[in-house]
């Protein structure tokens, strides 16, 4: 892990959700293999799910399908079949990684605002919040919205900082993927990048991350900084 201090205050904490928060990718690798087996296209083992997922459901159907098939009129009906499968069982296995609860407690005693910033759409990202987080508030929840340019775009992350009232300067972003990273670079936040996710430390210092952390309880020294 990266070791370099962390000096400066936050005022708030933005998080990625899935694969930081919550473990969701059990439920997604298997309403996505439940539809191409349906349709005919190979499946994929849940640790190539692993590094296909980050980057919205459209573009996870993209991927786990043949180039072949790389065509709007296959890849559209796909993807709401995928998002029909995965209403259904979105919450079969899905869980808040251990520490997660502690991590959000310490916030709140702190007084910091938090929001979750996903490419997961955005009905999706709500109700996983509200059902699987469902103890804690968070001042924003912003899943992937038509018209709004996904992560790594910062165009999401800058709203969000807007609805908080904060300067993104002063907004600690933990993620666990490059497209985070590259968010937060992007938009003027700290990029915190966590181990625990669906990809490696690499490539989160690759893609711009400041500091590495392996479990939530080491983000807690840093918001008391």
């Amino acid at each position: 892990m990266m070791n370099q201090s962390v000096t400066q205050k936050f005022s708030a904490v933005v998080f990625d959700m899935d694969g930081t928060l919550l473990d969701t990718l059990t439920d997604i690798s298997h309403s996505l293999n439940s539809v191409l087996e349906e349709e005919g296209y190979p499946t994929h083992t849940v640790e190539v799910c692993r590094v296909m997922v980050g980057f919205g459901m459209r573009e996870l159907v993209r991927k786990a399908l043949p180039e072949s098939a790389h065509d709007e009129a296959i890849t559209e009906p796909l993807l709401k079949k995928m998002q029909a499968r995965y209403a259904e069982h979105w919450n079969d296995s899905s869980r808040p990684y251990d520490g997660v609860a502690e991590l959000l407690d310490a916030i709140d005693r702190l007084g910091l605002k938090k929001a979750i910033l996903s490419n997961k759409p955005d009905r999706f990202t709500r109700q996983c919040a509200e059902a699987l987080l469902a103890p804690w508030k968070f001042d924003v929840i912003m899943g992937f919205r038509e018209g709004i340019a996904p992560k790594p775009d910062p165009t999401g992350a800058l709203m969000v900082a807007e609805e908080l009232g904060v300067q993104p300067a002063s907004i600690l972003y933990v993620g666990d993927s490059g497209v985070d990273m590259k968010t937060a670079t992007a938009a003027g936040m700290y990029p915190l990048g966590v181990t625990w996710g669906y990809r490696p430390g690499d490539e989160l210092l690759a893609t711009g991350a400041a500091k590495l952390v392996s479990s939530p309880e080491e983000i807690i020294p840093l918001l008391t900084a």
